[in-house]
């Protein structure tokens, strides 16, 4: 369906074009019939997704839909959980029948991590009272940020996030939660930010040795900073947790007006045996937003 968005009223034209002679009674016919069509259309969408990608998207992306509506109607595409849920939108989603496949709050600073160790006890206060809502909530996620390096050395930043997050982590593996710090760019948009490489993230990955601790690989991100993205997601996979997708270059959808060849990147996911979730977080240019998202869903789903 991606790429021949249906419009009701071309439908409704054509067929009634085709049966005006027939009366009034034939043409309310046609648009019964235009209602089933769209209605089958919408369902043979979703039924013929493979089933092989557990299918997410961010909240930020479509902030214009209110999240009851983007629940329900994201459902109804293929998605099964939304990411970078606050705790107080987390039952709304849970109650359209979907996860909160990424737990976050206000408090969490991309700028102000846990590489700065002046922000330690604030964060380790404000992410344990975070991690036992998740947990209580059924959420298994909670995401993580290094902050910005502001002069910090790479041996500096990992040992102060390995020392800020140690209780977070420990609170984590109680409580069956998984802490994932996210790779971002810091050549376009989050300027000095510490976790812009996979190795980068891997070291500290290594230096903290839990299973609850990984990486969130945004092929966004991690496309502007080094390239090489299925050799990347061939050699350290044991370290991710969880994907975000984004068109390069402008971060906007994943079709081939971008560089990326999405297919074959879910295609090498999958050859890992991942079976966590794919967030679509690019942002949508389209005037239907939705019908962005599902041709993004349509795209990676191999």
């Amino acid at each position: 369906m991606a790429g021949k968005k249906i419009n009701r009223r071309q439908v409704v034209k054509n067929i009634s074009l085709g049966i005006g002679a027939m009366g009034f009674t034939n043409s309310i016919m046609a648009a019964q019939y235009t209602d089933t069509y769209l209605k089958n259309s919408l369902e043979h969408s979703k039924m013929s997704l493979k089933g092989n990608i557990n299918h997410s998207v961010c909240r930020w992306c479509y902030q214009n839909i209110p999240l009851q509506e983007f629940a329900e109607k994201g459902k109804a595409i293929g998605i099964k959980a939304i990411d970078l849920l606050k705790p107080d939108e987390w039952k709304i989603v849970q109650d359209a029948g979907l996860e909160c496949s990424l737990a976050t709050d206000t408090f969490a600073s991309i700028t102000e991590g846990f590489n700065d160790p002046k922000n330690h006890e604030k964060l380790q206060k404000q992410y344990l009272n975070l991690i036992s809502e998740a947990s209580n909530a059924g959420i298994k996620q909670v995401i993580v940020f290094s902050g910005n390096r502001n002069g910090i050395s790479d041996q500096e930043g990992w040992e102060q996030c390995a020392k800020g997050l140690d209780s977070l982590v420990k609170h984590a593996e109680k409580n069956n939660v998984t802490l994932i710090m996210e790779l971002l760019n810091s050549k376009v948009d989050h300027e000095d930010y510490q976790c812009d490489h996979t190795p980068w993230g891997v070291a500290l990955v290594d230096k903290i040795g839990s299973s609850n601790f990984k990486l969130l690989y945004d092929i966004y991100h991690m496309q502007i900073m080094e390239g090489d993205i299925i050799a990347t997601i061939r050699k350290y996979n044991e370290y991710i947790t969880h994907y975000h997708t984004g068109g390069v270059p402008g971060r906007n959808e994943i079709n081939d007006s971008q560089e990326l060849n999405y297919p074959a990147i879910m295609q090498a996911i999958l050859t890992t045996g991942f079976k966590g979730y794919v967030a679509q977080e690019f942002i949508p240019t389209y005037n239907d937003k939705l019908e962005a998202l599902k041709e993004g869903i349509t795209i990676c789903d191999v």
